[in-house]
């Protein structure tokens, strides 16, 4: 049984549902962040990073800051992209708008590839991108949590490798790391940028970004220095490579708690094979599809192979909007999230199924969340005359 308080099963598109340890090893004693037993904890965490995203090369360089995944973007923004260099940015949905807004603040010219909602750009339509003009960066947004679409980031590299080998690939994967394959090394990606708080299964508060060599050159190549101080890679790939070479640094202080917490889950997840993970996730999501289709409802990736497997965006019968359901599953013990795409958002909820939500079956957190929407919707109907 769970030692946290008796709460309503948080299921949105994160922060999820945390482990009892992860949460425990929170409440670490108060500890300086350059003492030998946390630049220990730091540096095999930094590790551990490295086999998240499937990456042994040691050139490349796993990077853990305090702050939220849109810290990955203005990371991205400030030191891979220069001021009047072209972006390319693949729109799957609300995400794709705010990282192009990200790129133009530092500078860069971004042009969005917009697919309708619920779909993502086809592969012929990013490879005639590709060949208009030179890009600096493609953005890829593994998955949007505004619409439950998965991009096919594998397929979309190789393009960019074949047309346009000089572009460095970037990967939102906030909503990706942890549950959708991920293979760093293999598929030849050069940034994938993730937050603490979704499917890795710790609290809000850490941006955690791979960068590969070509990145990093990228970087020291620049003619201009970077126009952000905090997010400057001048300032943390040093105090990272020393971190895991278990040498105390500073730049600015860790999250200490944090980082426990990281350490505790990532202890969790690289203790059996990564695969597994994902395997569990799609297990899951196929069960959460299914009963989706069983209610009658549609989803917004309307074709499978653009269905995220961490979460499922849900239209609503006609007639019902999310505060006619939503309470329905609060009172059964279930939180959902309304819709996020600002052009349908009164439309649709969102379902988060990732994390110890999954890899625990014990919890039934998913049984519970399934039969508690069929409820909420029969009873949203019946209240409307529908």
């Amino acid at each position: 049984m769970s030692t946290q308080a008796p709460h309503p099963t948080l299921l949105i598109p994160g922060p999820i549902e945390f482990d009892d340890a992860v949460l425990q090893s929170m409440s670490h004693y108060a500890e300086s962040h350059v003492a030998p037993g946390f630049v220990k904890t730091f540096g095999e965490t930094l590790t551990m990073v490295r086999k998240l995203f499937q990456s042994t090369n040691p050139a490349a360089q796993p990077l853990v800051v305090s702050g939220s995944g849109t810290l990955g973007w203005d990371v991205v923004a400030a030191n891979l992209v220069e001021k009047g260099e072209n972006a390319l940015v693949l729109h799957s949905g609300y995400f794709a708008d705010s990282f192009a807004a990200c790129l133009e603040t530092y500078g860069a010219n971004a042009t969005q590839l917009k697919a309708p909602i619920g779909d993502r750009p086809s592969f012929e339509a990013i490879e005639q991108a590709l060949r208009e003009k030179p890009y600096k960066i493609i953005t890829i947004t593994h998955v949007d949590t505004s619409t439950g679409v998965l991009s096919d980031v594998k397929r979309v590299t190789e393009i960019v490798r074949r047309v346009s080998p000089q572009t460095l690939v970037v990967v939102d994967g906030v909503c990706s790391v942890g549950c959708e394959e991920i293979a760093f090394d293999e598929w030849d990606l050069d940034v994938v940028l993730t937050a603490s708080q979704k499917a890795i299964g710790c609290p809000p508060g850490l941006s955690i970004l791979m960068l590969s060599p070509r990145a990093i050159e990228t970087f020291k190549a620049r003619k201009t220095p970077p126009a952000s101080y905090y997010s400057s890679l001048a300032n943390w790939i040093p105090i990272m490579q020393n971190y895991e070479n278990l040498k105390p640094s500073y730049f600015a202080t860790p999250s200490t708690q944090l980082i426990h917490a990281l350490h505790t889950t990532l202890s969790q997840i690289t203790s059996r094979p990564i695969r597994e993970r994902f395997a569990a996730h799609r297990q899951a999501s196929d069960r959460v599809k299914a009963a989706v289709a069983e209610l009658g409802l549609q989803q917004l990736a309307s074709k499978p192979e653009n269905q995220a497997h961490a979460m499922t965006a849900i239209w609503l019968p006609e007639g019902l909007a999310p505060p006619d359901v939503l309470p329905g599953l609060l009172k059964r013990g279930v939180i959902f999230a309304a819709g996020l795409h600002k052009e349908v958002a009164t439309k649709y909820i969102r379902f988060g199924h990732m994390g110890v939500s999954i890899t625990d079956p014990a919890r039934g957190d998913i049984d519970k969340a399934i039969a508690a929407l069929k409820e909420a919707i029969t009873d949203a109907k019946q209240a409307k005359g529908l």
